[in-house]
């Protein structure tokens, strides 16, 4: 039986690393990287202490109203009492009388409670732990957003450096098939030796760009495992290269500032502010409170009898406080939360408006980043094609050599234009989720 239960917990300590184990083999997919990132990523935690701290200070709002109790005991050696004068005649004693009250020995333990009946300070600063909780958790649904699109961006630029890997590596396929062919002619003697050497030269900035090109890949890959929270030492391969085949929709909406977190953050601010100007202008009223107070003493010359013969007493009481005159200090912290409110209602219709022009713009930009990928993308296809014939004409001898390098040049160009449309599509498109307030229901709908 122990055997058992040693085999199971040694399962469930070596399951996780196995799934890890198993999806850096088989590739991530995005939606893989994105869970992945919002369970690991150290930003993600820190929003979660947020939220646990803002529960914890409501808690400590709401204790403000609740009984208070403290008890206390003291045990006191009176090692010189002190005296007191009795004047002469008071007692028909004709001189002056020098007494000590008190015994040597007092022990004492009472417990005392105090209970706030009305607060009104006390009674908004509980009201403020909604909107002070609700903060925390906008907090982390924006550290969530601001995950989604960092691991996204890099997760297209880890794709879009392989596809353009992929590219170089062709045309380095293809250059070298025409060295082999101008290598022969220029044996023969049939073309220039400045021919073959010009072609080599164009080999050559290639692979100088394959080289660039895959250092890029290298610090896009790392760039992306720190957004996830994954190691810089474990291995990464993506999987999902379905996403270059076809170009992502973004998934427009009509504009709403209250759909933004920043928009709702501002919002909660506000009432938080609110509540204080409030709380500052609740210092003008009167406060009560309930107090009681019970104990027992004892008093004797003997050590040992100041344990015994305990004497029981209590009170029970109201205390009513009625601010008067404090110098005009209350009235000055109002006006300062006052303008503070002032202020933050301003600064929410500015946002509101900044919301609104990074929404429009981030359309205009996804419409004409689709519009150049899409252009590009039949550029590059013209390109190949006239690549491809100047290849088949100039082995038959219809071309020249400057027009078969004048084809390659153009191919070239069309497919680095591509790449670069390619990645400002990606951007635009997670630019306009973001704009829009929508990036958890993209990462929901992969």
């Amino acid at each position: 039986m122990k055997t058992n239960t040693f085999l199971i917990a040694m399962l469930m300590a070596v399951l996780p690393s196995l799934s890890e184990a198993q999806n850096t083999q088989q590739g991530w997919t995005l939606k893989q990287c994105l869970e992945y990132g919002l369970k690991n990523f150290g930003g993600v935690r820190l929003a979660q202490y947020k939220v646990e701290t803002a529960n914890q200070q409501a808690r400590e709002a709401i204790s403000q109203y609740l009984p208070q109790v403290t008890g206390t005991g003291t045990f006191t050696d009176n090692i010189k009492l002190q005296r007191s004068v009795i004047p002469a005649g008071t007692f028909g004693n004709p001189e002056p009388l020098t007494v000590a009250f008190g015994q040597k020995y007092q022990n004492t333990v009472s417990a005392q409670a105090t209970q706030t009946i009305y607060d009104k300070t006390l009674i908004l600063g509980i009201k403020a732990n909604e909107p002070n909780q609700k903060l925390a958790e906008l907090n982390t649904r924006q550290t969530q957003e601001d995950v989604i699109y960092n691991i996204t961006k890099n997760y297209y630029q880890v794709f879009v450096s392989q596809q353009q890997i992929a590219l170089l590596k062709d045309n380095m396929t293809r250059t070298e098939q025409v060295l082999g062919v101008l290598k022969l002619q220029r044996d023969n003697g049939v073309i220039q030796p400045v021919d073959y050497t010009n072609t080599e030269v164009s080999y050559n900035n290639t692979r100088s760009q394959l080289v660039l090109a895959e250092n890029s890949l290298e610090l896009a890959i790392n760039q992306l495992k720190y957004q996830m929270g994954l190691s810089q030492d474990q291995p990464l391969m993506l999987t999902d290269s379905s996403i270059l085949k076809q170009l992502p929709k973004a998934q427009k909406q009509e504009f709403d500032p209250r759909n933004l977190v920043s928009f709702q953050q501002g919002e909660r601010n506000l009432d938080l502010q609110r509540i204080q100007m409030a709380r500052t202008k609740a210092g003008y009223l009167p406060t009560l409170t309930a107090n009681a107070s019970y104990g027992t003493l004892s008093f004797s010359n003997q050590f040992g009898g100041a344990f015994q013969n305990f004497l029981g007493f209590g009170t029970v009481g109201l205390r009513l406080n009625l601010p008067i005159f404090d110098g005009f200090r209350r009235d000055a912290q109002y006006q300062q939360n006052r303008l503070t409110v002032m202020t933050q209602e301003e600064q929410q219709r500015l946002n509101t408006e900044a919301y609104k022009l990074q929404y429009n713009n981030a359309e205009s930009q996804l419409i004409r980043a689709r519009t150049n990928t899409e252009n590009d993308d039949r550029t590059v296809k013209l390109a190949q094609q006239v690549y491809e014939i100047t290849t088949l004409q100039y082995k038959q001898g219809v071309k020249n050599l400057t027009d078969l390098l004048n084809a390659d040049k153009s191919y070239r160009e069309a497919q680095s234009n591509y790449i670069n449309s390619l990645i400002n599509y990606y951007q635009a498109q997670l630019d306009l989720e973001q704009s829009q307030g929508t990036l958890l229901n993209f990462y929901n709908q992969l």
